[in-house]
This record gives structure tokens, C-alpha cells and sequence, in this order.
């Protein structure tokens, strides 16, 4: 890995148990080894974005990538898949990996605009201009009203939603993660990184995924299937109850998991 991406080099080391590894409590640490990843894995030559921003691990944004497919092999258009990206944020990782691993066209949003213009300069930077286009959402209480048009046709919507109600919900979570890994508190800091904006949603999760539900109600013809991934393993049962009433002839649950996180994806369509 160190051999092409030599910037991951000064991160690696060997740990007590005769094991090359890197501190996963360090954010430049998790960022080059993901960096890293990207481009050995993926061809993906530029992934830059602000220090402050939620660096996505490339494990589990792929393995989503991977479980859609099944639900992609029941779409009319099979030749011409297309997937609508909410909160794609400053790395636009999984619209990267999308085309990368299946060719797939992408159209990302975001309520950031800082955001959207780093997303800009990978797509630029890596000549995806005509398979990545961004749209920008300007009411942050809002999903999908705003963003889709009259005529948009998608394949599939994927979402990897705000868990936190708040910034000090997610200093809690950070808190919780550090005294795991045995370092120290004093000092918070998210090895993940991730703004406000990326990591909280008044309501917290629950609330992000019902206003995401009601709004796919109202444009279930612009997306053959709705997708996100959920956290809270009891929100489903009402998760489930909310896309029975609000007409949802299928509804799945699909169990991901990447070492010691489990979460899954919940997928409708109408």
C-alpha cells in the first residue's frame, strides 16, 4: 500500500501484537490510509477535501455500493443505470466508487456548498464530469423537494444519514470510541473527522429518516428504489410500520457489517 501511496508511510507501524497497522485514533492517519485504498483499489488519483470534513471509511461506503446491485438487477432500465446520491459531502465517495466498480452516472446533493465545490474539484480533478453531476439543496429541512425535477428518472436513491441529534451527541459517541481504542479523552478529537452539518440533524436520525420516507411518497416516481442506510437497529419495526402506511408495496432489510459495526440498509419502493 506504502509502495503506491507513499504519503501512508509515516502512519504505519507495528503494534504489540507483531501486527503493521496504523492509530486509528489519529484523523491524518485514517485519511491516508484511505486515500490509499482508493487509489489502489479503485484508480481513484485525487481525493482531497478540508481537514474538518467526515473522511468516509472505504470498506463499508463499498460494501453498500455492493448490496445494491442486487436490488438494481429489478430495474426497467438495466443499461442505463443512474443513482441520486443525498448528502454526498466533500469527499463524494460513494458516487467514486459507483462508477468506479460498476460504471454507474451519479447525481449527488448536498446542503453545503463548501462541500459541493471540494465534490466539484475531485469529479474535475479525476475527468468524471460526464458520469457525476452535483445539485445543490438549499433548505436543510428538506430531502428530496427542491432537488428532484419533474422529469428525473433514478435508478435507486442512496443515503448514509446524520446518526446525531446534535454536536455534543456526537462528541459523546467520539468520547465512548476513544476510551475503546484506550487513548485519552482530554482532547476530542473525531478520527473520522466530520462537521456539524455531516454528523448531526435535529431529530437526530430517526427524524432525518422519516422526513426521507414521507418525501419519497411524493416523488415515487422519479426513483424505482429508496435506499438508506440506519444505524438504530429499533428504528426498523417503525420504520416498517411508516412505508406500510405511506404505500410502499416492498420493503427490504439487508444486514451489513464491517468488524465490530453492524448497520443495514433499508430499501422501498412504491
Amino acid at each position: 500500500m506504502c509502495n503506491v501511496y507513499p504519503e501512508l508511510k509515516p502512519f504505519v507501524f507495528e503494534n504489540r501484537h507483531q501486527t503493521i497497522t496504523i492509530d486509528f485514533a489519529k484523523p491524518k492517519a485514517v485519511k491516508a490510509l484511505n486515500t490509499a485504498l482508493l487509489l489502489k483499489d479503485y484508480g481513484i488519483k485525487f481525493w482531497e477535501f478540508p481537514e474538518e470534513n467526515l473522511c468516509p471509511p472505504i470498506p463499508g461506503r463499498v460494501d453498500y455500493i455492493h448490496h445494491i446491485v442486487h436490488l438494481l438487477k429489478t430495474v426497467k432500465e438495466k443499461d442505463a443505470i443512474k443513482i441520486l446520491d443525498i448528502g454526498t459531502g466533500a469527499s463524494c465517495i460513494y458516487p467514486l466508487l459507483g462508477h468506479a466498480e460498476y460504471n454507474w452516472n451519479f447525481v449527488a446533493t448536498d446542503i453545503d456548498e463548501k462541500s459541493l465545490k471540494n465534490a466539484q474539484k475531485i469529479i474535475d480533478k479525476n475527468k468524471l464530469q460526464d458520469s457525476i453531476a452535483l445539485r445543490h439543496q438549499k433548505d436543510s429541512s428538506q430531502i428530496f423537494n427542491g432537488i428532484l425535477k419533474e422529469d428525473d428518472a433514478f435508478s435507486i436513491s442512496i443515503c448514509n444519514p446524520p446518526f446525531f441529534n446534535s454536536e455534543e451527541e456526537a462528541d459523546e459517541a467520539t468520547t465512548r470510541k476513544l476510551k475503546n481504542l484506550g487513548k485519552s479523552t482530554d482532547k476530542l478529537v473525531r478520527n473520522f473527522s466530520g462537521t456539524n452539518t455531516e454528523l448531526a440533524y435535529k431529530g437526530g436520525e430517526k427524524a432525518f429518516l422519516h422526513t426521507y420516507l414521507y418525501e419519497s411518497s411524493l416523488h415515487k416516481e422519479n426513483c424505482e428504489w429508496f435506499t438508506t442506510l440506519v444505524s438504530k437497529k429499533d428504528l426498523v419495526k417503525g420504520i416498517q410500520k411508516s412505508l406500510k402506511k405511506l404505500g410502499a408495496t416492498e420493503v427490504k432489510v439487508v444486514s451489513m457489517g464491517q468488524g465490530n459495526k453492524i448497520s443495514r440498509i433499508l430499501a422501498w419502493r412504491f
